[in-house]
């Protein structure tokens, strides 16, 4: 039984996937949305909404609990001005998920996850 253990293994080790999520959310802040598969998404969810709210909080101490996941300086700093201005009223839900269809090569269900409210190119 795997009660009370939050998160997806995904088949990987402790090590891979702590480093692969961490640069699908540096990815996601920089890019503010990626093309992934269904189950990496949600659980990239889960990473991308806590940084956006540390980048909320904005003091020292976030700061450097964001940069322990988000490794890029530029994109840390992009997240506390330009995504903690654009969240500041919003309690939450920043992300959204789009299913896009299965991946032509193993039939795996892919799904794009962006940020709500972003600018228009």
């Amino acid at each position: 039984m795997r009660h009370r253990k939050s998160g997806t293994v995904l088949g990987r080790s402790s090590a891979h996937r702590k480093a692969m999520f961490r640069n699908m959310v540096t990815s996601l802040l920089e890019h503010e949305q990626i093309q992934t598969t269904d189950a990496k998404a949600k659980e990239v969810r889960r990473w991308a909404e806590k940084m956006i709210t540390l980048g909320k909080r904005g003091d020292l101490h976030a700061r450097r609990t964001a940069l322990k996941v988000v490794r890029s300086k530029d994109v840390t700093a992009k997240l506390f001005d330009e995504l903690a201005d654009r969240y500041r009223d919003r309690p939450g839900g920043y992300t959204r998920i789009i299913k896009l269809g299965n991946r032509v090569g193993d039939a795996a269900a892919i799904s794009l996850i962006e940020l709500v409210d972003r600018p228009e190119v």
